[in-house]
C-alpha cells in the first residue's frame, strides 16, 4: 500500500503539516429530503395505524371470545374461518413490523451501538430501517445511520458491507512489518479522524440523542508483544464482553482513515497505531474518552500517538532488529510466552493477508489462444466456466478445486498408461485390457468434473515458479525463506507470505504490499523452464479461496498443530481434500501422508504417499521414531532446518515432508505428547492437520474452524475461506476411478473390444469420415468458415474420440480452457449440430442421449474407429476363422496407420490431449497389428514381410520392447548373421545411455552371442 508523504517544495526532508483541522460543514436539507421524509411518514401512518384500523373495521376481532370446545373444533370450516386465520397472520406481521420499527428508533436517535435484530424479521427490519431513517433525514440524527431509500430491497447483510479496499494490511510481527512514519503525519491524520467524529457529535447532539459524544470511547490498536497481535475480536473480548461484537467496532471505523493513512476494510485486518471508536458500553482499560469540550483536535489522543511514534517505532525497530540477529530462532522463540493482556499462552496468532492485486491483471496471462480469434471466444474470453443450463450438473466441489482436480486427473492418467504397458508386457498369446473400462454413473461425473475443473497449467506454473526461486537463492548462497501461504490470485500471480522479511527476492519475483511478501506475474512465471531442483514447499495444501485469491496453507511450516473444528461430517470433507490433494499435487517430489482415523479408502490414489495408521497410540510411536532420526539427521548434516538442507547437495535423497492428518480428536494425554512432538515440528519438515469435536485442543499453534455453510473460518488469523472440499460421495466417485484403472486391482476381466465397433464392409461406408492418425482430414462435409474451423474441427475431434459421449461443460472447458459463457458454447454446438447435417431418415448427427451427453450418430466415423474395429475382427471375428480374412484385415489396418495422432495440430490447441489415453493407446495397438502380422508371414516363413510390417509398426511405436524384440527374431529367420549384427548395433544406439532392455539382452544372448563384441566392432 502506497504510504501518504508530505514532500516540501523545495525537495528538502519532508516537515511536519501545519493544517488546522476543521469540523465538517452540515449538509443542507433539499426538497427532495422533505418529500422523501413526507412519504416515509405516510408509510409509517399506513402500515403502523391504517393496517390495524382496517382489521378492525372489516374484520373485527378473529380469535374466539371463549376458550374452545369439542363442540368448536367439530364445526365446519367456513370461509369466515380462514379470513379469520389470515386475520391472525396479519395481526401477527403487523406486531413484528412495530417492533422493527421501535427498534430502530430507538437506535437512530441513541446513536449508541447497532440496532437490535427482531427475530426472525430479516426484509421487515429493513424496510422498518429504510422508512425510519427517511423520516430523520431532516434531521442531524440521519447524518450516518443508514444507506438511502435507493438501496430498499438489499438484505441486511449485504447493507452492511464495506467495499474492499485496493490493499490490505494487518498487525506486524511475523506477518506484517509497519513503514516507519512521523509524529507529526500520525497527529495530523488523527486531528482529521477527530474532526470528523466531531462533526457526528455535533449532528447527534440536534437530534436529541441522549448519549454525548464526550461519553464515546476510543481504542488505540497496541504494537505486537511477541507472536501475539492485536485484533477486533480480542479488543471486544475484553471491553465489549463478547468476542463476537467485533463487527460492532467494524461499523463504527470502517472506511475511516487512520493515523498511517490508510483505512480499515476488512473486520480482521488492523494495524498498530490505529484509533478504533468503541461502543458505548465499551469498559476496561486501555480505552480513551474524547474530551467533550472541544470540537477540534483531541490533545489527548494527539499526545497518545505522539508518543506512540516516539516508542512504538522503535520498539518495531528494536524487535526486527532482534529477529535479524536470532535468524531461524524466531520461529520458535516465543511459543510459551504469557500474554499479559489475554492471560493465555499463545502459540502464533500471526494474521494471513489477501495479497495485493496489481491493477488491471497481465495482459499477457489474459490473453487467449492465437486461434481463438472467431467472435465466439472473444465473447467468451475470460469468463468464467458457466454451469449447464441442462437441467443435470456436474459435482462442484471437484469442479471449483482446480489444483485439486489437476492432481487427481495426471495421478489417474498416470495409472490408466501404467495399466496399459502392464497389459501390454505381460501379455501372452493375445492382448488383455486394451480398452480401460469407461466409467459409468457417479464415476463418470466425477471423472467429467476433473476434466472441467483441472488447471494443469495452473500446476506447471506453480511448480517451475517455485522451483526456480529455489535454484535462484541456491545460485546466491541464500537460504530458503520460510513460507507460511501462497496465494494464487485471480489474475495468475503468485504471492508468497514469508514468516518474517527475507530481504530483495532474486528476480523475477518482486517485493510485494510488504516485506513479508514476495510476488511473481504470471507472464514470469510462463518464461520458468524446466530445473534439476528439488521442490521448495511441497506441503503446501489448499485450503479455500477468499476474494478471487486461493490459499495454499504450508502445513509442514506451520510452528505447531493446526487444529480444525466443526461438525464430524464437514470435518471429513476438508480433511479428505487435504489428503488427496497433498498425494497427487504437482509441486511436490516425494513426501509422505500419514492418515489417522480416516481415509483407509483412500490409499489407492497414491500408495506410494498415502498411509493410514489404526490409532492415536501408533501414531505416536511413529512420530517419535521420525522425530530423533530428523533431529540427529539435521544436526549430522549440519543444517538448520529443512529448507537449508533442500538447498544442498542432498537434496533430492533426504528433508521430504512428512504430513500427518489426525480427523479423530486426542485424550488430552495424547494431544499433550502431540503438542511436544510438533513444537519443533516445523524446522524439521513434520506438519500436523488435527480434527476436534470442542473447538479447543492443548498446543494448537493455530485454530480453524468449518462451518455447515462450508466456511473455514480462523478470526485470529483473519481467514474467512470458502473452503476446499472433498464429500463423502465424490470421494467414493473418485477411488472408484483409481480402483478400475488400477493394473493389480482393477476389475478381473478389463474389457478387450473397442468401444464402437463400425461396419468395415462395403455396404458400411460411412457418410462422415475424419482420419485422426496421422494429419487431420475430414471427407464427407463442406469446410466451415475459415473463422469457426479451428474451433469446429477441434471439437469434431473431441467427439470423435469420446464415443460413449461428452458432457458440454467437458467439451466447453476443453475449447476454452480459460472459461467461456453458457450462451457462447451453446451456440457452438447448434453450429457443429448444423455443420454435421442429418442422415438420410432426417436423424441428427450430433443428439444428447439420456444423461445430457453429446454423442455422435453411427454414420460419424474417424480411421481410428475403423482401425480398432479392423484388429478385433482380425483376431477376435471372422479373421480367428479364415487366415486369409486375417492376413487381409491386419494389412488394411496398418496401411490406415500415416503417422501419430493428429500430427498437424496447431500450437495452443488440443490441450486436452495431455489428459487422454489415447496417446498411449495408439502406438500400443499399432504394436499389436505389427506384431500380428508379422506372426502371420513368419508362419509362412516370409521373413522379408515380416520384418516390412514391423518397420512400419516402430515408426508409430518406437519404444515399444516388444517390436524391437520381433524384429531380432523376423531378422534372425532371414539367415544373414551380418544383418542381424546391424540391427543390434542399430538398437544399442536406439537405446542411448540407459542401455537395452533385460529381455532384449537375454535374446541377443540366445541368437547371436557375439554380439557385445560384434556392436561395438559394427559401430
Amino acid at each position: 500500500m502506497a504510504r501518504r508523504t508530505n514532500s516540501s517544495p523545495t525537495g528538502g526532508s519532508p516537515g511536519p503539516r501545519n493544517r488546522t483541522p476543521q469540523p465538517l460543514p452540515r449538509r443542507r436539507r433539499t426538497f427532495g429530503d422533505f418529500v422523501k421524509a413526507f412519504g416515509a411518514l405516510v408509510a409509517l401512518l399506513v402500515l403502523l395505524v391504517g393496517v390495524p384500523g382496517a382489521l378492525v373495521v372489516a374484520v373485527g376481532w378473529p380469535l374466539p371470545h371463549g376458550a374452545p370446545s369439542l363442540d368448536w373444533l367439530q364445526q365446519e370450516i367456513t370461509v369466515g374461518t380462514f379470513i379469520r386465520v389470515l386475520t391472525v397472520l396479519v395481526w401477527l406481521a403487523w406486531a413484528q413490523f412495530t417492533a422493527c420499527v421501535l427498534v430502530e428508533m430507538k437506535a437512530a436517535l441513541s446513536g449508541v451501538g447497532l440496532p437490535n435484530r427482531v427475530p426472525g424479521a430479516g426484509s421487515s427490519q429493513l424496510l422498518a430501517r429504510q422508512l425510519v431513517a427517511a423520516l430523520l433525514l431532516v434531521g442531524a440524527a440521519a447524518a450516518s445511520f443508514t444507506p438511502g431509500l435507493s438501496q430498499l430491497g438489499q438484505s441486511p447483510d449485504g447493507a452492511r458491507q464495506g467495499p474492499v479496499a485496493a490493499a490490505r494490511q494487518t498487525p506486524g510481527g511475523l506477518f506484517a512489518q509497519q513503514q516507519e512514519r512521523s509524529a507529526a503525519e500520525a497527529a495530523a491524520a488523527v486531528a482529521e479522524q477527530a474532526a470528523d467524529a466531531a462533526a457526528h457529535a455535533a449532528s447527534r447532539a440536534d437530534a436529541g440523542a441522549s448519549a454525548r459524544y464526550g461519553d464515546t470511547k476510543y481504542y488505540r490498536i497496541q504494537p505486537p508483544e511477541g507472536r501475539h497481535h492485536d485484533s477486533l475480536w480480542e479488543i471486544a473480548q475484553r471491553h465489549l464482553g463478547d468476542g463476537r461484537r467485533y463487527k460492532e467496532i467494524y461499523e463504527l471505523n470502517k472506511d475511516r482513515t487512520q493515523p498511517d493513512g490508510s483505512k480499515l476494510s476488512e473486520a480482521s485486518l488492523i494495524r498498530p497505531g490505529w484509533i478504533m471508536e468503541m461502543p458505548g458500553d465499551a469498559h476496561g482499560g486501555e480505552l480513551v474518552e474524547m474530551p467533550e469540550a472541544k470540537p477540534g483536535v483531541p490533545e489527548q489522543v494527539r499526545h497518545q500517538i505522539q508518543d506512540y511514534s516516539r516508542t512504538g517505532h522503535q520498539a518495531q525497530g528494536d524487535q526486527r532488529q532482534a529477529g535479524g540477529e536470532q535468524g531461524g530462532r524466531g520461529e520458535q522463540g516465543g511459543q510459551g510466552e504469557q500474554n499479559g493482556r489475554s492471560g493465555r499462552s499463545d502459540q502464533d496468532t500471526a494474521q494471513f493477508r489477501v495479497p495485493q492485486q496489481r491493477a488491471g491483471g497481465d495482459a499477457d496471462g489474459q490473453r487467449e489462444h492465437a486461434d481463438d480469434t472467431s467472435a465466439d471466444s472473444r465473447h467468451g474470453q475470460g469468463a468464467p466456466a458457466a454451469s449447464d443450463g441442462s437441467g443435470f450438473g456436474l459435482p462442484e466441489a471437484l469442479v471449483g478445486a482446480p489444483l485439486l482436480a489437476a492432481g487427481l486427473l495426471g495421478a489417474l492418467g498416470r495409472r490408466r498408461r501404467q495399466a496399459l504397458w502392464q497389459s501390454a508386457l505381460g501379455a501372452v498369446g493375445g492382448r488383455r485390457g486394451m480398452e480401460p473400462p469407461v466409467p459409468t454413473g457417479s464415476a463418470a461425473d466425477a471423472q467429467d468434473a476433473l476434466l472441467v475443473g483441472a488447471d494443469p497449467e495452473g500446476v506447471r506454473r506453480l511448480d517451475l515458479s517455485l522451483r526456480g526461486l529455489a535454484a535462484s537463492l541456491a545460485a546466491e548462497s541464500r537460504p530458503l525463506p520460510t513460507v507460511y501461504a501462497a496465494w494464487l490470485g485471480g489474475n495468475g500471480d503468485l504471492h508468497l507470505q514469508l514468516a518474517q522479511p527475507a530481504g530483495k527476492p532474486p528476480a523475477p519475483w518482486q517485493l510485494g504490499q510488504d516485506q513479508t511478501f514476495w510476488m511473481l506475474a504470471r507472464a514470469d512465471a510462463e518464461r520458468y523452464e524446466e530445473t534439476d531442483t528439488a521442490a521448495p514447499y511441497p506441503g503446501l495444501v489448499s485450503l479455500g479461496t477468499m476474494d478471487d485469491s486461493r490459499l495454499l496453507l504450508n502445513l509442514e511450516a506451520v510452528p505447531g498443530i493446526v487444529s480444525l473444528g466443526g461438525s464430524p461430517a464437514d470435518r471429513a470433507g476438508v480433511f479428505a481434500s487435504v489428503a488427496a490433494e497433498l498425494a497427487t499435487n504437482g509441486w511436490s517430489d516425494r513426501m509422505t501422508i500419514t492418515l489417522v482415523g480416516f481415509g483407509e479408502d483412500l490409499t489407492p490414489l497414491a500408495p506410494n504417499r498415502l498411509r493410514h495408521l489404526d490409532g492415536i497410540e501408533a501414531l505416536v510411536e511413529t512420530m517419535e521414531a521420525e522425530t530423533r532420526q530428523r533431529r540427529g539427521a539435521l544436526g549430522a548434516a549440519g543444517h538448520d532446518s529443512v529448507l537449508t538442507g533442500r538447498t544442498g547437495p542432498a537434496q533430492h535423497t533426504r528433508w521430504a515432508p512428512h504430513l500427518v492428518l489426525l480427523s479423530v480428536e486426542p485424550s488430552p494425554a495424547d494431544a499433550l505428547r502431540l503438542a511436544e512432538l510438533a513444537a519443533d515440528a516445523g524446522r524439521l519438515g513434520i506438519g500436523y492437520l488435527v480434527g476436534t469435536e470442542s473447538g479447543e485442543l492443548p498446543g494448537a499453534a493455530w485454530e480453524m474452524e468449518i462451518t455447515g455453510e462450508g466456511k473455514l473460518l480462523a478470526p485470529l488469523l483473519g481467514l474467512e475461506l470458502d473452503a476446499q472440499m472433498l464429500p463423502a460421495a465424490q470421494q467414493q466417485a473418485v477411488v472408484e476411478l483409481f480402483v478400475e484403472a488400477d493394473p493389480e486391482g482393477g476389475p478381473d476381466d478389463p474389457t478387450d473390444s473397442p468401444p464402437f465397433l463400425v461396419d468395415i464392409s462395403e455396404q458400411g461406408r460411412p457418410a462422415v469420415y475424419a482420419r485422426l492418425v496421422g494429419p487431420y482430414e475430414i471427407i464427407g462435409l463442406d469446410t466451415p468458415d475459415g473463422e469457426r474451423s479451428p474451433l469446429l474441427h477441434e471439437a469434431l475431434a473431441l467427439l470423435l474420440l469420446h464415443r460413449e459421449g461428452v458432457h458440454p461443460r467437458v467439451l466447453s472447458s476443453a475449447l476454452w480452457p480459460r472459461g467461456v459463457t453458457e450462451d457462447v458454447r451453446d451456440a457452438l454446438v447448434e453450429r457443429l449440430r448444423g455443420w454435421l447435417g442429418t442422415d438420410p431418415d432426417g436423424t441428427a448427427r450430433l443428439a444428447a442421449d439420456a444423461t445430457g451427453r453429446l454423442t455422435l450418430a453411427k454414420s460419424v466415423v474417424s480411421d481410428l474407429d475403423v482401425l480398432r474395429s479392423l484388429y478385433h475382427e482380425a483376431t477376435q471375428g471372422k479373421g480367428v476363422d479364415s487366415r486369409v480374412v486375417r492376413g487381409r484385415l491386419l494389412t488394411d489396418a496398418l496401411v490406415l496407420v500415416r503417422g501419430p495422432l493428429l500430427a498437424d495440430r496447431p500450437e495452443g490447441r488440443y490441450g486436452w490431449l495431455t489428459h487422454e489415453i489415447v496417446d498411449a493407446q495408439l502406438p500400443l495397438l499399432v504394436a499389436d497389428i505389427g506384431l500380428a502380422l508379422s506372426s502371420f508371414h513368419l508362419e509362412k516363413d516370409r521373413a522379408e514381410k515380416a520384418i516390412e510390417a514391423l518397420n512400419a509398426s516402430m515408426n508409430s511405436a518406437p519404444a515399444d520392447e516388444r517390436l524391437w524384440n520381433e524384429l531380432l527374431r523376423a531378422t534372425h529367420a532371414t539367415g544373414d548373421e551380418d544383418r542381424v549384427k546391424r540391427l543390434a548395433a542399430d538398437l544399442v544406439a536406439r537405446s542411448g545411455a540407459r542401455g537395452l532392455p533385460p529381455r532384449t539382452e537375454a535374446l541377443l544372448d540366445e541368437l547371436l552371442p557375439t554380439w557385445r563384441s560384434g556392436t561395438a566392432a559394427v559401430g
